[in-house]
């Protein structure tokens, strides 16, 4: 125990010290009674360096987006750095097919939770998987296996937790525990989503602004304070989760990229201003480009008995024009500009390149990755199949995730092209994570029940094994 209060004297605190604390406070006065469920055990870090800085982006107390500063990245690596155990040599291997036991793995936190012990590393950071590509089911072992590349982990530059070669980063528990329990309700409609949007109201404060005959520094200043703060909107996963937070950086970093205030880190990628600017044909007056994020996966693979399957998925970029209006509203038109569809499509198509230089995009692709075999779970009733208890890991009175501040506002910036009397903004972007719809294509596959054979649970109880 004199080990792991050391490690919580860093910056970077375990969030079950809360829980601890409250535990070791009953028994000096005497009230302890030896009952474990007075708080949810709970699982995943808070980075109390930059309040919670995900993927590069912080978010203030107040909830304020930004991009971390050097100071913060800095800081943040550091206390990473200290917090990290020294990794076994064999988690530390690079593995092609790394498995997973759910069950196993549940019994490993609940033994834990019971003792109120922290979980390392080598649990935060699902053994260092860094995608899932089959789940293979074992009714006589009473167990559901996840399956992927996995290898060590290591603290880069910016403070992002990635693997020791790759640079891309390992699956989180607490995004695990998530993903299971939204995917039920994805299906009635309440699908998991993340968008940045101006107000009504200053929409309606931009638009007399915006017919003006003359532009300038001031005049572009002035644009971004008339459409005042952005609103960050969250449906179908707790808004203080980490799943949350990944889905708002890579929103947040998305805009960046394509409204030209960091260049992107790829070849391949100019901002869509860039290719705004090399534009001769005109555009309506009022319209407006508005990106998201999406899943882009194959038909799934599966063997005749339904016991194993096969994930092959990615992101994709889209995009819609919308119109605005006289009373500030933004109506979507339907349509998709070239020139808006040039961008999107250069973006899906350097995503994998995107996804290492910056770990966040790497993440949303985790996260979907996750949602899709939680889903894939549920459709496929694939816990009762099985006969896999997953209970533990469902139940919010006995593990909770970690809370980090809920993002809500973003502050307006304004990029501006001259081109004539021309004017072009995007004001909205977002992540829409329809993880069921990953799962209306299936096409059979010979080669899945070899490849679950050779992933049979191993004679041993440790809950992970290559």
């Amino acid at each position: 125990m004199r080990r792991e209060m050391r490690r919580l004297s860093t910056p970077l605190l375990l969030s079950w010290a809360v829980g601890l604390a409250l535990i070791a406070t009953q028994a000096a006065n005497g009230q302890f009674t030896g009952n474990f469920e007075l708080r949810p055990f709970v699982v995943g870090l808070i980075p109390v360096v930059g309040n919670g800085a995900v993927g590069g982006v912080s978010i203030d107390a107040a909830g304020v987006l930004a991009r971390s500063d050097l100071d913060t990245v800095g800081r943040l690596r550091e206390a990473r750095l200290n917090a990290l155990s020294p990794i076994d040599s064999e988690l530390a291997a690079t593995s092609r097919c790394r498995k997973i036991s759910l069950r196993r793995l549940s019994a490993a936190i609940d033994a834990r939770r019971l003792t109120r012990e922290p979980l390392d590393d080598a649990l935060q950071n699902l053994a260092g998987l860094t995608r899932i590509e089959f789940v293979f089911l074992f009714p006589e072992d009473q167990d559901i296996v996840l399956a992927g590349p996995a290898e060590g982990w290591r603290v880069d530059d910016r403070g992002n937790v990635v693997g020791l070669k790759s640079g891309q980063p390992a699956l989180q528990l607490d995004d695990l525990v998530i993903a299971l329990r939204t995917a039920k309700a994805a299906t009635s409609g309440r699908g998991i989503s993340c968008s940045i949007d101006p107000t009504e109201d200053g929409l309606k404060r931009l638009r007399p602004l915006l017919k003006s005959a003359t532009f300038s520094e001031a005049t572009v200043d002035r644009l971004a304070h008339a459409l005042g703060p952005q609103q960050v909107t969250i449906t179908g996963i707790p808004p203080s989760s980490h799943f949350a937070h990944v889905l708002v950086a890579a929103d947040f970093l998305m805009k960046r990229l394509g409204m030209n205030f960091e260049r992107a880190p790829v070849e391949g990628l100019p901002s869509y201003m860039e290719l705004l600017a090399s534009r001769t044909a005109p555009r309506p007056k009022s319209a407006m480009p508005r990106w998201w994020m999406a899943p882009k996966y194959e038909p799934l693979l599966k063997d005749a008995d339904g016991l194993a399957w096969q994930l092959n998925g990615g992101v994709q970029t889209l995009t819609e024009d919308g119109y605005l209006g006289s009373s500030g509203a933004v109506t979507p038109t339907g349509r998709e500009d070239p020139l808006a569809k040039n961008w999107a499509d250069a973006m899906t198509n350097n995503y994998a390149a995107l996804a290492k230089a910056l770990p966040v995009f790497a993440e949303l692709r985790n996260c979907i990755d996750l949602a899709v075999v939680a889903a894939l779970l549920v459709k496929e009733n694939l816990q009762g199949k099985s006969g896999c208890d997953l209970s533990l890991l469902l139940d919010e009175n006995r593990i909770a995730v970690a809370e980090h501040p809920i993002p809500k506002t973003v502050d307006s910036r304004a990029s501006f092209i001259r081109k004539g009397r021309d004017w072009i903004i995007s004001l909205s972007g977002g992540i829409q994570v329809d993880s069921w719809s990953a799962l209306d294509r299936y096409e059979m596959s010979a080669e899945l029940p070899k490849m679950r054979a050779a992933s049979i649970p191993a004679k041993t109880h440790r809950w992970w094994w290559d």
